[in-house]
């Protein structure tokens, strides 16, 4: 049978393994732009070579020898149509150190630009987390939509795109009921943007929960000892989604990861 000091060893090995996640040298510390390229009709992109343009349903890029680009690790000129990648690990173009990656939201295409060399990744000294506290992994249940809902909400980068929604999730903190709508991942766990009383101060102003797949009847572990700061929090270039409406709990989640660590307090 396993006990809170089990659950408190896992929780630092996962607190452990997030930190050398965010911290790889093109992991959500790197994003150093996410260019969109319905901004720029001529296909330049800021500090990216070559010509990056909507081909409709892929990206068409055109290189000359002279503009350094590889694709899947050799060096590259003409044209080639591009899909959109899967993340940085995945991505088929490359400059350098410096991976660009093609990604589409809502039918729009962009390039990411990951630099092992950013700013942030030089500033970073850690994650805020607060230790395991077994008082904050607590019994839920979770209700389907009879049909998915999507809602437009702002996100980070000022712009207001959907959110889908799968159904609600049901959990008590100190003897009172609260309510997260959340998404439906693929693989069936669940996916809520928060945030709290203790947003803006003392964490993070929101933060992602995920939970494992519910059984049949609903029931799931809602563990807030895992919340995870949002990858915005890392970059300024990330699109994260706010919580929609309903989504601020009145309660003080004192819980998770709260914030950066302050490189002045190091």
């Amino acid at each position: 049978m396993s006990t809170d000091l089990d659950a408190a060893d896992a929780w630092k090995r996962w607190h452990e393994e997030r930190v050398r996640t965010v911290s790889a040298p093109h992991g959500p510390l790197a994003l150093t732009g996410t260019h969109w390229l319905g901004d720029y009709p001529d296909g330049q992109l800021p500090a990216i070579a070559g010509r990056w343009t909507d081909g409709g349903d892929e990206v068409v890029l055109r290189a000359a020898a002279e503009d350094g680009l590889t694709l899947d690790g050799r060096p590259f000129r003409g044209e080639v149509r591009l899909g959109a990648d899967s993340g940085a690990a995945s991505s088929r173009v490359a400059l350098g150190e410096r991976r660009l990656v093609v990604m589409r939201r809502e039918g729009l295409w962009a390039v990411r630009d990951f630099d092992p060399g950013s700013p942030a990744h030089r500033a970073f000294q850690g994650i805020e987390a607060t230790p395991y506290d077994a008082a904050w992994s607590v019994p839920g249940r979770f209700t389907p939509y009879e049909k998915e809902s999507t809602v437009r909400v702002e996100n980070a980068d000022g712009r207001a795109r959907g959110l889908g929604l799968g159904g609600e999730l049901r959990f008590e903190i100190r003897g009172v009921e609260h309510t997260l709508q959340v998404t439906v991942e693929e693989d069936g766990s669940l996916w809520a943007v928060f945030a709290d009383a203790t947003s803006g101060r003392g964490s993070h102003r929101f933060r992602f929960l995920r939970t494992p797949a519910p059984a049949a009847d609903g029931r799931v572990t809602v563990d807030f000892n895992r919340v995870t700061l949002p990858p915005c929090t890392f970059a300024d270039h990330f699109i994260c989604p706010f919580p929609p409406p309903g989504n601020t709990l009145s309660v003080a989640v004192a819980a998770g990861e709260r914030n950066l660590v302050d490189r002045s307090s190091v």
